[in-house]
């Protein structure tokens, strides 16, 4: 079986020149897989917008309307951090549908897995609100779709688990499932950071008490320290819920180089995060995977990052070149962190 990926021109139309969450972050991310062979190996998968009844089982209405008047207006600011083009309510709603037909070709078999190369990100975007540079949370419409299933062809799925290992939390995703026992949000993050969510206290509430699982980290952990949250956090926890489906929110800004954030991982930590995701939905689904992009705003790291993170999905036994190479850095030791979350989940 193969590795899909989609992608659509449309993307790029969501810019604003100087932004860190720019068209140049996916444009060099299209050149770097085509240099090295790896789009030609994968199967395309053509994006349909979301369907909009969809769209308000994540979102609310009203937040849905306004965002497509203020691009229909020429765009303007939700907030200081997060812009909207006049394109950028088709674009957001084309990302979104891009995710979920990757989810459909894996479930209907057509594909084992893949990567939605896709903008604006999604991850901070809440029920009621984009913020953070996202505009609608593209991998909670995916999830969501998976839940809803289309009959007979693509059945409802009972359990979904959302691996989030962008540098920041990604507390849209978590609010709009944080009652729910279906959804298992599991999130590495910089804590206390930007957007200041994500205690490892914060697990979920009444159905969904649980299965939102955070592991919130101190600057400069490094490839080892997210290996012991992978083997003694991830695993069990995975295991323990059985998901039918993996979603991955991947931002590649959690890198030692990256200008926005500082854990200080390195391109052969990301590696091994991919190779273990990858081994999960082996083991409990079927290889049933899919790969969304978040952050990211290191060209070099975000390019080479989502080359080796296909060529993971491919089944390649090596990544890349790495331009960077490993951190420098001291490492931060996570013996605390690791022992809370475990105790409060019962790991």
């Amino acid at each position: 079986m193969t590795t899909a990926y989609c992608y659509d021109p449309l993307f790029l139309e969501h810019d604003l020149p100087g932004h860190p969450e720019s068209r140049v972050r996916l444009e060099r991310v299209l050149r770097t897989l085509t240099d090295e062979g790896l789009l030609a190996r994968m199967t395309p998968i053509q994006p349909r917008p979301a369907a909009f009844d969809l769209l308000t089982r994540i979102h609310q209405e009203p937040y849905l309307a306004a965002l497509k008047h203020l691009a229909a207006r020429g765009g303007g600011q939700i907030d200081a951090d997060t812009y909207v083009g006049s394109r950028s309510y088709d674009v957001a709603v084309l990302a979104a549908g891009g995710v979920i037909e990757l989810v459909r070709a894996v479930l209907s078999g057509r594909t084992r897995n893949g990567i939605a190369l896709v903008r604006p990100p999604g991850h901070h975007a809440t029920s009621e609100s984009g913020m953070g540079f996202c505009l609608i949370n593209n991998i909670a419409a995916a999830a969501q779709a998976a839940l809803d299933g289309e009959g007979s062809a693509v059945p409802a799925l009972k359990r979904v688990m959302i691996v989030d290992w962008d540098v920041h939390h990604g507390n849209g995703t978590q609010d709009i499932f944080y009652d729910s026992s279906q959804v298992l949000f599991f999130s590495t993050h910089q804590y206390p950071y930007y957007p200041g969510s994500g205690h490892w206290r914060e697990i979920g509430d009444g159905a969904g008490r649980g299965y939102t699982v955070n592991v919130p980290l101190p600057a400069g952990v490094g490839d080892t320290g997210f290996a012991r949250i992978y083997d003694e956090v991830l695993t069990p926890t995975a295991e323990r819920f059985q998901p039918e489906l993996i979603l991955v929110s991947a931002g590649y800004d959690a890198h030692w180089d990256d200008p926005l954030a500082g854990l200080r991982l390195s391109l052969d930590g990301f590696w091994h995060l991919a190779k273990a995701v990858v081994a999960l939905a082996d083991k409990l689904c079927q290889g049933r995977l899919v790969v969304t992009l978040e952050g990211g705003y290191n060209l070099a790291v975000l390019s080479h990052g989502v080359a080796d993170t296909c060529r993971v999905l491919l089944g390649d036994n090596a990544p890349g070149p790495d331009p960077l190479g490993p951190s420098a850095w001291p490492k931060h030791p996570i013996d605390d962190v690791l022992r809370a979350v475990r105790q409060i989940h019962g790991l």
